[in-house]
């Protein structure tokens, strides 16, 4: 399957370089450029890409707008927005996650990562970059701003024992591989898991998946040490 991205930066230069590197992988094809907010929801609209690669900092309508309008439309559910910015703050972080973003990285990535990034969020998982797990504990999951619960705490009734259990090693960080390890199952095992959970529970991705894990106290927020 190719995976189809649209890129949204005002930045054409940076466009024609994202376009050259993911066009080079015979798995991915860019669909489209948009150089603002209005116009990368327009074009998602048409094309119906896998992806949106999405700057937050853009004339007129901004990345986040962007993809708020993009993940709260339920024609373009299929459609993944990854946020890659440079403004890596605690708050930007938090309103792309708000938004519905299934993924946040640096623009300081490399090739490889990006690439790495865009089959990631392509397949289904959540890509956050340390610094965004890190607010994605401390600030969105500890102090959730009115209105942002996914799903009430008793919505876990409807998991098994099983798929409780794997949600909760998912909202520690762990990868696929190495919840496999923990429970001694297959990775496959572990991802019907996962999306068994997502669908049960209503999660548009595994970021979602996490944020109610927190947020219906299957998991337990720490507080970083000082």
């Amino acid at each position: 399957m190719t995976i189809r991205v649209l890129l949204a930066d005002d930045q054409a230069l940076l466009r024609a370089t994202f376009r050259i590197l993911i066009d080079s992988c015979e798995d991915m094809t860019v669909v489209g450029e948009a150089s603002d907010g209005t116009e990368a929801l327009e074009l998602t609209r048409a094309h119906h890409p896998d992806i949106v690669l999405m700057d937050i900092r853009m004339p007129g309508t901004d990345g986040l707008a962007a993809a708020s309008a993009i993940c709260a439309d339920p024609e373009l559910a299929a459609t993944r927005v990854l946020i890659l910015t440079t403004f890596e703050t605690e708050d930007y972080v938090a309103q792309a996650l708000r938004a519905g973003a299934s993924g946040f990285l640096g623009k300081d990535v490399t090739a490889d990562t990006l690439l790495a990034g865009l089959r990631t969020v392509a397949s289904g998982e959540a890509l956050l970059s340390p610094a965004a797990t890190r607010t994605l504990i401390t600030n969105f999951l500890m102090t959730p701003a009115p209105g942002t619960h996914l799903a009430p705490p008793q919505s876990l009734s409807e998991l098994t024992d099983r798929e409780r259990e794997v949600m909760g090693l998912a909202a520690e960080g762990k990868s696929n591989t190495e919840i496999a390890e923990i429970l001694v199952l297959s990775p496959l095992t572990v991802r019907t898991h996962i999306h068994r959970a997502m669908t049960k529970l209503g999660a548009r991705d595994r970021a979602q998946l996490v944020v109610i894990a927190y947020q219906t106290g299957l998991a337990q927020a720490t507080p970083p040490a000082p």
